[in-house]
């Protein structure tokens, strides 16, 4: 199985969804999902798994059930790797982020522990000073507007302390190669630059230990 890259199709299908979101759409261009978006992202896994583990492609369907906007489809094809890796296909273009999106309360307390300390602390400035020096852009995830409860506001890594979650995220808009090999190697290559804030949070912060709700 040998990835080829998303065809025009593809972006087209998605920006009629964006116009047009509904069952009667979808079931209207639902080969066209199947042959020009789902295909290549099954073929694109196949070429990601050997570095990224086992990967995943999200349901098209929202979840509805405690959303106001009752859209039943998602305007975007994501994907997600076992050992950290997400791609995102829109109209717009393709995306890719890796880090720790949502922080879980345990993970949360490990993570801000790790940001004041000052050794931990200036280690996850100099990634982020590096990754932003190479044009990877590092977002912090639902960021309070204050300090968090027992920092001072004054602390010289605040605005790292404030992140509920923190990511590289890399946009690309349509370009030719989109629709080659190379969309691929575009991802890897992003991937494998932002592999030290993984790495950080990976060591410093780790997987949530709280029980499944």
């Amino acid at each position: 199985m040998t990835f080829h890259g998303w065809p025009l199709e593809a972006l087209d299908f998605y920006e009629g969804l964006e116009a047009d979101n509904s069952r009667t759409y979808w079931n209207d261009h639902k080969e066209t999902y199947q042959e020009a978006v789902l295909a290549p992202a099954e073929e694109l896994l196949a070429r990601l798994e050997p570095e990224l583990g086992d990967g995943k492609i999200f349901r098209p369907n929202r979840d509805l059930r405690f959303s106001a906007d009752k859209s039943p489809y998602k305007t975007h094809l994501g994907l997600f790797f076992e050992h950290g890796g997400y791609v995102q296909l829109s109209a717009r273009g393709l995306a890719s982020g890796l880090g720790m999106y949502h922080l879980a309360a345990d993970q949360l307390e490990r993570y801000r522990a790790a940001v004041a300390e000052e050794v931990t602390g200036r280690e996850l400035e100099r990634v982020v000073a590096a990754l932003t020096a190479d044009g990877v852009p590092v977002v912090g995830r639902d960021s309070l507007k204050t300090a968090p409860r027992g920092y001072p506001k004054d602390h010289p890594r605040i605005g790292l302390l404030r992140h509920k979650g923190l990511i590289a995220w890399r946009e690309w808009e349509v370009e030719p190669w989109l629709s080659t090999p190379a969309a691929a190697e575009h991802l890897l290559a992003f991937l494998r630059g932002a592999r030290p804030l993984k790495d950080w949070l990976d060591h410093r912060v780790g997987p949530s230990q709280e029980a499944p709700r």
